[in-house]
């Protein structure tokens, strides 16, 4: 299929698989100088009968891929148009091979998550996305795959719009004199400086005791949460995590940070919406009783202990995500599919009588005029007999 799509294209695309065991096939397909394909492919499942991996070999032209005792493998064999490519492929290693500026073109197969994993791949500029929804909700996966040829043709010819998704840099600063006891596993550290796409969660973690966390704006105190953490969103996160703790949905072109409470211990603490130049101070209270526990799009927890410090503030590398649509046709149209938004049977019509006559089935219009008059003459009746 792809040699079809040269004519529009030649350049780098970053093609990403969703598996069902939660693994992420990354399959990229790059033009090199000699005209010669190259296929990079990160990781893969033992289960490549998958729907997302046979929909995704659609697209890379029926290329197959097996896992063998945690090596990937290349089947390359039944394939006569890519038997010429088969000793120029090439691996990249997760959070350790650079991607920036090595991808012209992101695909994303499967759910939100696999967007989220996108994100998380790049983190200074992001190439252009166009996420197919193969996955469960869908709600940042506008594209259907029905037609891919067509919306991929259309995109590449530039008959797209794209939403530019914000996404927050989060810094967290080690307290320099913290104790580290050697007897802790010793392993690779959880870098401290990130970009999430949807939002960073600061939670009391496994311990029984309300978190107890000082909140600063642009370095001023504004509260301390007690409860059992703090969301802090992007507009794209207020329709995840931020809108089950009850917080307003935001367009993802509004300029905006989102923090919410989790189940707070005051009826009077709601969410807020703040601007996004600002720049957010997250530290464990000194007294309370117990550390938290903070995750970025639901990866890389680590704990937050007393004297450390969360940062966050808004990024400068937003997430380019190509619409089906538009802007505002493609949020509607998820708040509507996805989270059943304002779906309500709507109020008869008083002039209605559609209902009346349902109840009445058999029943002609005479028959229940003659017994509303009956029923009038007999109350008449009884009123006189009172007298």
């Amino acid at each position: 299929m792809w040699p079809y799509y040269e004519k529009f294209f030649n350049g780098h695309c970053l093609i990403i698989v969703m598996v069902a065991s939660g693994e992420m096939i990354c399959l990229e397909r790059q033009e090199c100088p000699c005209d010669e394909t190259k296929l990079n492919i990160r990781n893969s499942s033992s289960d490549n009968n998958n729907n997302n991996v046979d929909n995704s070999l659609k697209l890379m032209n029926g290329v197959s891929v097996a896992n063998d005792g945690g090596r990937v493998q290349y089947s390359l064999d039944h394939f006569k148009p890519f038997a010429s490519i088969k000793d120029k492929l090439m691996t990249f290693r997760d959070s350790k091979d650079d991607l920036t500026d090595k991808i012209d073109f992101i695909i994303c197969l499967g759910g939100d998550g696999t967007l989220l994993y996108a994100s998380q791949l790049f983190q200074q500029s992001v190439p252009p996305v166009m996420a197919f929804h193969l996955g469960s909700l869908g709600f940042l996966t506008p594209f259907r795959f029905d037609n891919f040829q067509e919306q991929v043709n259309n995109v590449l010819e530039g008959n797209a719009a794209l939403t530019l998704r914000s996404r927050l840099r989060c810094i967290v600063l080690k307290k320099p004199d913290q104790n580290t006891s050697s007897d802790k596993p010793k392993g690779p550290q959880v870098p401290t400086n990130l970009l999430v796409l949807n939002e960073v969660v600061v939670d009391r973690g496994p311990s029984p005791y309300l978190s107890n966390i000082d909140l600063f704006l642009d370095g001023k105190y504004i509260t301390s949460v007690q409860g059992d953490g703090l969301i802090v969103s992007t507009p794209t996160g207020s329709t995840a995590y931020a809108v089950a703790a009850g917080a307003s949905m935001i367009h993802p072109s509004v300029p905006a940070i989102m923090v919410t409470p989790i189940c707070p211990h005051s009826l009077s603490f709601r969410p807020i919406v703040v601007p996004a130049g600002v720049e957010l101070k997250i530290t464990v209270s000194p007294e309370s009783r117990n550390t938290a526990w903070v995750s970025f799009d639901g990866r890389n927890r680590q704990e937050l202990c007393h004297g450390d410090s969360l940062r966050v503030t808004t990024s400068i590398y937003p997430v380019p995500s190509i619409c089906a649509q538009d802007q505002i046709s493609d949020w509607f149209d998820s708040l509507a599919t996805c989270l059943h938004w304002n779906v309500r049977k709507r109020q008869r019509n008083l002039d209605d009588d559609s209902q009346i006559n349902s109840l009445t089935h058999s029943t002609s219009d005479d028959d229940i005029l003659d017994s509303l008059e009956r029923e009038v003459l007999d109350k008449e009746e009884q009123i006189a007999n009172v007298v």
